[in-house]
């Protein structure tokens, strides 16, 4: 940012990553409450084929844990929620495809109102969609698992000291 920087507004993005081809349904709203993210699911409900059973990785915020939304989602049973462990978002690789719109169209842009910065999002979802790429793991488990060794030690250090 710039010191010239001025914010006109935000907005709360809700994506939700095909794994398997790639294209994301994504939607901006103004909150992220779980009145928002019951409105997100059923939107992922009637843009999923029904047949399909579906498997959401989501953080450990509390919206995702609300009562009204756990009771959403024992009526709607092909929907499953797992969550990731705290502070392990890059294990979602939906947390990927934030970053990539952040690079290559957020951070690129100039937005002189939330509805200018909603049809950036918007425009760039669709453009994902036509031609959409599937993420690929490119580390092997093994160098993942010896990361994770590496920084329990040194948690371990610091918590010590």
């Amino acid at each position: 940012m710039t010191h010239d920087y001025k914010r006109n507004g935000t907005t709360t993005l809700f994506a939700a990553l095909a794994v398997a081809e790639g294209k994301v349904i994504g939607t901006c709203m103004q909150k992220h409450r779980h009145q928002e993210w019951i409105k997100f699911l059923k939107l992922i409900d009637v843009e999923t084929p029904p047949e399909l059973d579906l498997h959401l990785i989501v953080d450990n915020y509390a919206t995702h844990k609300h009562p009204k939304v756990q009771s959403w989602l024992k009526r709607h049973g092909r929907f499953h929620i797992h969550f990731t462990p705290t502070s392990s978002s890059w294990l979602n690789l939906v947390e990927r495809w934030f970053r990539e719109i952040t690079d290559q169209r957020i951070r690129r842009g100039t937005f002189r109102s939330v509805e200018q910065l909603i049809q950036a999002i918007t425009d760039y979802i669709q453009h994902n969609n036509q031609t959409p790429k599937r993420f690929v793991w490119t580390a092997k488990a093994n160098e993942i698992l010896a990361k994770v060794q590496r920084a329990r030690k040194t948690l371990e250090k610091t918590q010590s000291v």
